[in-house]
């Protein structure tokens, strides 16, 4: 009960003047992106606005980290693409639904937090990468209607013009005053000069209607049987995977912004209870969306009210506000999109480029390029862990060593220093010499520990080399965890045990 009651958590102190001017800045960003994001995968443009209310609003009121938005995302609509142009939009609001299920499994087992794993060098990687596509994404708004070719003459300067406009109110209104977020104020004035002076400009109802009714109740129109299951698990598998990567990453992110600390594990179900609804009320589905966070905190926003105004917003657009929404320029949202891009960039990574390890800055270097080139937060991310894990395996593979010497009673005991495992073996059989040593040795794990299978057949290996020459080997010092690994070896080993600490990844429990 007491869980639930933080959920609603009143006597929590909130600004509710810029949680609510924050929330109405997120949903003017985010219902041209929705919008466009629907309608490059073939979807019913309605089909984004209902994902971005439905996302927007559970997450707001259930998700791990306030401050967070989410909405119907372009990195999990790429992934449903094939699904649709094969077997239509029933099919994908199946797959969305179940990508949702898959979702909470990871919450209820508590897996979001091996989100920590990912290094700082691949945060960097993401984030550059991230900030790179929202301003792509944008010059494409500067393409004519029909997206063959790029505005020219007036129209092209009437674009920029309205989108330097918005940059500069943005970069010198907050100079000024931080009373009201500056990129409300930008779309507002922006507004007011196209309609005061009836400018020909690009509007949002250009890209599509955001008229519309309440998300309708809707089960997919599927076959339930093991074939319909095993078409669409790989696409839901897939949009879970890349939900959670740009989720989890994006609620670390906001953790560093505002000096607090997210619940990974909540924040997953939070995800994959909005994505089943989405299934059953004719949504796209999506996850948190990091332009629309970032713009969301630099206007202040620190608790969830925000994102529940944001969602409750586009809503009231649908229903009823879109007229007047569809009137607003895509240059004013194009020039708010480009200054979050502009301050989603680390730029700090140029400052410490120079002081950093060679393989750190290129695996940062390596996931902010396959980010741009494919799209795919989920593969670069993996990319990237699996490099830095690869580089950290192997520079703790040169560290292993040995030290021996010779006791009064002739036995010659060999202390190890650094870890055993994989990368390690073949050095640490480099260290021995059966044939000079003496009938018995020791081998000492005291600054040791045996980590894997690889370790143990080295061992193994080890221990049969002594006895065929007729000598013994003993082991000690080796921790709990290393005893077990080396049960099945007990017939050749002597094990002594003394305490050593068993380590694993911090739990997740926030008070």
């Amino acid at each position: 009960m007491k869980a639930l009651s933080n959920f609603f958590d009143f006597s929590q102190k909130v600004n509710y003047k810029n949680e609510i001017l924050a929330g109405l800045t997120v949903a003017m960003t985010m219902i041209p992106e929705s919008l466009s994001f629907a309608i490059l995968a073939g979807f019913p443009p309605l089909v984004g606005l209902y994902a971005a209310f439905i996302m927007g609003l559970v997450t707001a009121v259930l998700g791990g980290r306030p401050g967070m938005v989410s909405g119907g995302a372009g990195a999990t609509v790429v992934v449903l693409i094939a699904l649709m142009q094969s077997h239509g939009i029933e099919y994908v609001f199946a797959a969305v639904a179940l990508a949702g299920v898959l979702q909470i499994l990871v919450g209820v087992f508590k897996l979001g937090k091996f989100i920590r794993l990912v290094p700082n060098p691949v945060m960097y990687g993401f984030v550059n990468g991230l900030a790179v596509i929202i301003f792509m994404s944008q010059l494409e708004q500067f393409k004519s209607a029909d997206g063959c070719g790029w505005l020219t003459g007036t129209t092209l300067y009437i674009m920029a013009g309205l989108v330097a406009l918005t940059i500069a109110i943005v970069v010198l209104l907050p100079k000024l005053t931080k009373a009201v977020p500056a990129s409300l104020v930008a779309i507002m004035v922006v507004f007011a000069i196209v309609f005061g002076f009836g400018i020909e400009t690009k509007t949002v109802e250009d890209i599509a209607s955001v008229s519309g009714g309440f998300p309708p109740f809707h089960v997919p129109e599927i076959a339930f049987n093991i074939e319909t299951l095993q078409l669409i698990f790989p696409y839901s598998l897939i949009m879970a995977a890349v939900g959670l990567t740009e989720g989890l990453l994006t609620l670390n992110l906001v953790d560093e912004i505002t000096g607090t600390r997210g619940n990974s594990n909540r924040e997953c179900v939070a995800q994959g209870s909005a994505n089943i609804l989405n299934g059953f009320f004719y949504g796209m589905g999506g996850c948190p969306m990091i332009a629309q966070t970032l713009v969301n905190l630099s206007a202040g926003a620190r608790a969830r009210l925000a994102g529940i105004v944001a969602a409750l917003t586009i809503l009231l657009i649908i229903l009823f506000g879109a007229p007047i929404i569809g009137k607003v320029p895509i240059a004013a949202l194009v020039g708010v999109m480009i200054m979050v891009a502009i301050s989603t960039f680390e730029w700090a990574s140029f400052s410490i480029i120079n002081k950093m390890p060679k393989h750190d800055i290129i695996t940062g270097i390596l996931v902010a390029v396959i980010t741009v080139w494919l799209h795919n937060l989920a593969l670069a991310v993996l990319i990237g862990v699996v490099i830095s894990a690869l580089v950290f395996a192997w520079e703790s593979a040169k560290r292993i060593r040995a030290r021996h010497y010779t006791d009064s009673e002739g036995v010659k005991h060999y202390e190890i220093y650094g870890p055993l495992f994989f990368a390690s073996t073949t050095v640490f059989m480099e260290k021995f010499d059966v044939e000079a040593d003496p009938d018995v040795i020791i081998i000492d794990f005291k600054e040791s520990r045996i980590a894997d299978m690889s370790a143990i057949e080295s061992i193994n290996k080890l221990t049969a080399k002594y006895s065929k020459a007729g000598k013994t080997v003993r082991l000690r010092h080796l921790s709990e965890d290393s005893r077990r690994l080396l049960a099945n070896a007990r017939a050749v080993v002597d094990v002594n045990i003394i305490e050593d600490p068993t380590y694993k990844v911090v739990t997740d429990k926030v008070k």
